[in-house]
């Protein structure tokens, strides 16, 4: 079966996805940071910013991966709690966390162990692209969010121009296929990017769907000339 095949579906999605993110969290960061050109922790620290959370809010980290986010958002005084779907990843974080407090947890942002109402702000990188169903996702945000809130994502961007995403895509595609061959023995293991964002809707289409679920002062902030995204949304009063 392709890759393209075994990401088709939801459920097919949430397999491979899982199955995924186990075989590379150990090269996580080093993959992160190469695909950025150097830039991921400075796009993080600019989505923390534009969050500017206060002191004792309560914050949720998802996708927190080995939890970059999640200690920025500590550091300026929030209570974070970090999840991550896979065990690996909070184990890797737990050992990067320098004896800050932030509550690790394996579970699915798709499907979130928290009330209605418990965060003041809830952030995700390179999490709304990966899950198996968009809109689900984006309604337990909703729901986990107390009025006032917001959400902040980073995220690979899918580009409207056809000539850049075309180019951007080919980019991806033989870069992750070298990498993967290089890292894993496996041309598909981060072939997998490129793949998802010929599924995902792009930066302008995820905003559209965020205010359609509930959310208001929705912003997509163009990064790296559009090949990246933040996007910022809040839950009203």
């Amino acid at each position: 079966m392709s890759l393209g095949d075994e990401i088709a579906t939801p459920e097919g999605k949430s397999r491979y996805v899982k199955r995924l993110f186990a075989t590379i969290a150990d090269r996580y960061d080093f993959i992160t940071r190469f695909l950025s050109y150097g830039q991921d922790r400075r796009w993080k620290r600019r989505l923390v910013d534009l969050a500017a959370p206060r002191r004792g809010a309560q914050a949720l980290d998802l996708a927190a991966g080995t939890g970059d986010i999640a200690w920025e958002v500590e550091k300026r005084g929030a209570h974070v709690v970090a999840l991550d779907i896979t065990f690996r990843m909070m184990e890797l974080a737990r050992r990067k966390s320098g004896g800050r407090r932030v509550h690790l947890l394996v579970g699915d942002m798709g499907s979130l162990p928290f009330p209605d109402g418990s965060f003041d702000l809830v952030t995700t990188g390179y999490g709304l692209r990966n899950v198996p169903d968009l809109v689900r996702t984006i309604d337990e945000l909703f729901r986990v969010l107390r009025p006032g809130g917001q959400v902040l994502s980073l995220d690979f961007n899918r580009p409207g121009n056809p000539l850049v995403r075309v180019a951007y895509l080919g980019y991806l595609t033989v870069v992750g296929s070298a990498l993967g061959l290089l890292l894993h023995g496996d041309a598909d293991t981060y072939r997998y990017i490129p793949e998802s964002l010929r599924r995902y809707p792009g930066g302008v289409e995820v905003a559209r769907m965020l205010a359609s679920r509930g959310f208001t002062r929705v912003a997509h902030i163009p990064v790296l000339g559009g090949l990246m995204s933040i996007h910022r949304a809040h839950k009203g009063e």
